[in-house]
């Protein structure tokens, strides 16, 4: 297998998906909320960024479309966790159930297909060669041509990175998540922070739908996030919901699934390179796991070097009549 710069751009476009939605699960997580629903948000997103973009015959009201739709799902999870005291996980993983079922339904409801959706006239994003890079040997073609989301993707880690370390709203953003009832003390409503948290995970969600539904293909097809969303979920826990360290893991398996589609194309077989992504994602977290177990483990009680002085005897008491 020959690494080339192709390799590395077709990396940069696997991870723009992963990253969007992990990046939106790192914020939920700050706030104290675990999001696991990422793959049904983005599946939503796609969806929805493919039926905007289809009947506006516009791909940035598709992109506008699918972050709204998002969100608005996402706020199945929000009232569920923060107003009703629901679990998380459970709700997390039935909004994952029902983004399949849903979307499968609404393929044949609104564009009378089973199993995939695609048409010459669909419009999709297109690339955008930065001007003054294209021309630089490999990494003009590493780093240019890919869809503005790409490029949206690595300012939202920047954004993140500044806001949730410096600003006063992403200050009280960690705050909440860490300690609710000590931010509530100081008039900070751990509730208004929650909500816009999830709601921001959605919208972030529907633009890595719209990513993979209109800038890495042009289609929709039925369960096209294919595990992307449990990815991200991994991301944020390796990454631990740092902008910076989520950033790194997604590059991680965007180089896997990169390599399986060349490995793919070089005579390996589709099953073995479709499960690649998921084999570093679970050596990535075991990995990371057995780190964490070690650090946590107390260390030994040092040995003495040389045996503790003995304590003095008690003064003897003189004998009666003696």
């Amino acid at each position: 297998m020959s690494v080339d710069s192709a390799l590395f751009h077709s990396a940069l476009l696997a991870l723009t998906p992963i990253l969007l939605a992990a990046l939106g699960g790192a914020v939920c997580e700050r706030a104290g909320v675990f999001n696991v629903g990422l793959e049904g948000m983005m599946l939503i997103g796609c969806f929805s960024a493919v039926a905007g973009s289809w009947f506006t015959g516009s791909a940035w009201l598709g992109v506008l479309f699918a972050a709204l739709s998002s969100a608005a799902y996402a706020m199945i999870l929000a009232v569920g966790t923060i107003s009703l005291r629901g679990d998380a996980v459970v709700l997390g993983v039935a909004l994952n159930l029902l983004a399949v079922g849903l979307t499968g339904f609404l393929l044949r409801t609104v564009f009378g297909v089973q199993g995939t959706f695609s048409d010459p006239d669909l419009a999709g994003l297109g690339g955008v060669d930065l001007p003054g890079l294209a021309a630089v040997p490999f990494v003009g073609p590493v780093l240019s041509g890919h869809s503005p989301l790409v490029y949206v993707s690595w300012a939202a880690v920047a954004v993140a990175a500044v806001f949730l370390a410096r600003h006063p709203w992403g200050l009280r953003l960690r705050g909440v998540g860490e300690a609710p009832d000590a931010a509530a003390t100081l008039g900070v409503s751990p509730a208004r922070y929650q909500y816009a948290a999830v709601l921001t995970g959605g919208l972030l969600c529907g633009l890595a739908g719209a990513q993979l539904a209109l800038g890495n293909v042009t289609l929709f097809s039925e369960n096209m996030t294919a595990g992307r969303g449990w990815i991200a979920v991994v991301a944020v826990m390796l990454g631990r919901a740092l902008p910076l360290g989520v950033l790194l893991a997604g590059l991680l398996f965007g180089v896997a699934e990169a390599v399986g589609f060349r490995l793919q194309g070089n005579g390996l077989p589709q099953q073995a390179t479709d499960a690649a992504p998921y084999v570093v994602t679970l050596v990535a977290l075991f990995v990371s796991t057995a780190r964490r177990r070690r650090r946590r483990r107390p260390s030994p009680p040092s040995t003495p070097s040389s045996p503790p002085p003995a304590a003095p005897a008690p003064p003897s008491t003189p004998l009666v009549g003696a």
